[in-house]
């Protein structure tokens, strides 16, 4: 069953969402590193050990972007789509080969546009975890959500 939309309308804050999972494979944390991020931890496991990471890593932003396809995926079903306006990240902890991503959602907070009664600022604080409930990665975003007035 399809999740319904939602409208900034819909969303009160402590509204908590779960995605499904995703499982970092050691060939995609390499693919995306020679493409985005290539420096010796992300590309290969002999140079990865003795680094600060001790072991093959993902890159952060290898993490931020499977962060937003799970939220896109399975994350709460905005009416006009997941559109960012600012936030920011932390990365707890390195992604290994073989973890298994999910992420958890809270909306913290909710403010209506003064000049623009149409929409809304909806700031979502997401954490990606392992298998292991290990945070990997916290987002806070602020988001723009359409109001179900406008619609």
């Amino acid at each position: 069953m399809t999740q319904p939309l939602l409208y900034f309308d819909d969303l009160k804050v402590g509204d908590t969402f779960t995605t499904g999972s995703h499982e970092v494979k050691t060939e995609d944390i390499k693919r995306f590193a020679s493409e985005f991020d290539p420096q010796p931890f992300h590309l290969d496991e002999s140079a990865a050990q003795g680094t600060f990471f001790d072991g093959l890593a993902a890159s952060g932003w290898h993490t931020a972007a499977l962060t937003m396809r799970l939220l896109v995926t399975g994350g709460p079903r905005l009416a006009n789509g997941i559109i960012g306006a600012g936030g920011g990240i932390e990365w707890k902890a390195p992604t290994r080969p073989g973890d298994v991503l999910h992420v958890e959602s809270e909306v913290v907070e909710l403010i209506p546009s003064r000049s623009r009664p149409d929409r809304g600022m909806v700031v979502l604080r997401s954490k990606t975890l392992t298998q292991r409930g290990d945070v990997v990665q916290e987002l806070t975003a602020k988001l723009m959500v359409t109001r179900r007035s406008s619609a």
